[in-house]
This record gives C-alpha cells, structure tokens and sequence, in this order.
C-alpha cells in the first residue's frame, strides 16, 4: 500500500534565505530528532545538486542502526528538490520539499510518499507504529525551524 504524509509551515523569511538552510544537506543533523542517533556517513559536504547520493546511518528502533542512501534526483534552486531513497529501510521514499513565497514568508511544503516493506504486516506495522514515528520526525523539525527562524504571524 502506498502512504503519504503532508506537511505544511509558513516560515517568517526570505525564500532565498530559508532555501540556503535547507539545500545544505550537512543542515539535516540539526532538524532531525536526537533519539535517531543521526550520523552523515558521506555525500554532504557540499551544496545541494540533483544527482547527489547522500548517505546516512540511523537508528529508527533504540539499538539498530540502518543505512540509508538518498538521491537528490531534481532541484531547482528556491522553489524545490526531491529526494529518493536507493538503499534503506522503506520499499520506496520520494520526499518532494517545496518553497513558495508567502505573505508572512515562506510556505515550505514537505510530501512524502512511501510504501513499507513485508506487504500487509509493514502496513499494519505503518499504522501502529511507523506512521506515528514519521510524524514525530516532522513535529519535531517544526518546533527546531521556529527556533532558528522564528513563528510566523
């Protein structure tokens, strides 16, 4: 089964500010929850560009680390970039972040389509538990970006 998640934020920026934080791929560690042990292994350590495999090392459950090998497949600089996972833990991940200018700022949108592994057990596992994770991940980046950037009125 194919699921989805949809976030929205208006962020009180520039496009073009908000976009230089968010296409240094090194900027990941910062959003991302403490509790993944999040680590770039490789990939990161220059300015976005479509073609780009970033690898990661992360831990999803407490005590199992999982490699994770996106590519940045498209951008186009200060309206958006997609990311797809090559290697890792979901059957298939295309991530697409958008940036519109608003007019309290920027209006990032972040749509996610993926599909777990193992059929009917990973979706029951999505509903119980791998949904509510993603979530988190997302809620979490949400109150990270208002503190760098501030809440939008």
């Amino acid at each position: 089964m194919i699921h989805y998640l949809i976030r929205e934020q208006v962020i009180p920026a520039p496009v073009e500010q908000v976009w230089e934080y968010f296409c240094n791929p090194a900027n990941l560690n910062e959003i991302t929850p403490p509790d993944m042990n999040f680590e770039i292994v490789r990939g990161a350590d220059i300015k976005m560009y479509a073609g780009q495999l970033i690898e990661y090392r992360v831990e999803f459950i407490r005590g199992i680390h999982s490699i994770w090998l996106t590519e940045i497949a498209h951008v186009q600089a200060n309206r958006y970039f997609v990311d797809e996972q090559r290697v890792g833990p979901y059957r298939f991940w295309y991530h697409e972040h958008t940036f519109e200018p608003s007019g309290r700022g920027t209006r990032m949108i972040d749509k996610v389509t993926y599909v777990v592994p193992y059929g009917v057990l990973g979706d029951a596992l999505n509903l119980i538990w791998i949904r509510k994770r993603l979530e988190g991940i997302f809620d979490y980046r949400r109150r990270k970006i208002v503190v760098m950037f501030g809440e939008a009125p």
